[in-house]
């Protein structure tokens, strides 16, 4: 379990879906939530992650292979 599990981040769990899928769902998470834990496993999800987050003004920090915490600076 990791810090961010411990604060009652929400976790989307997105694997198992295509692109755009996993950042749409993080972005609805991130309308209510400060900080989100996404799971993805394609592997565009990073290139698609890392632009949304550049586009909000958002901070990613990659805990494991298809596992990014997003939070809201």
């Amino acid at each position: 379990m990791t810090a961010a599990e411990n604060l009652d981040t929400v976790i989307v769990d997105a694997r198992g879906m295509k692109c755009p899928w996993p950042a749409l769902r993080l972005a609805r998470a991130m309308r209510t939530d400060p900080a989100v834990i996404l799971l993805a496993d394609d592997p565009q999800a990073e290139r698609e992650v890392a632009a949304l987050a550049g586009e909000h003004g958002w901070t990613v920090t990659t805990e494991a292979a298809g596992r990014w915490l997003v939070r809201r600076t």
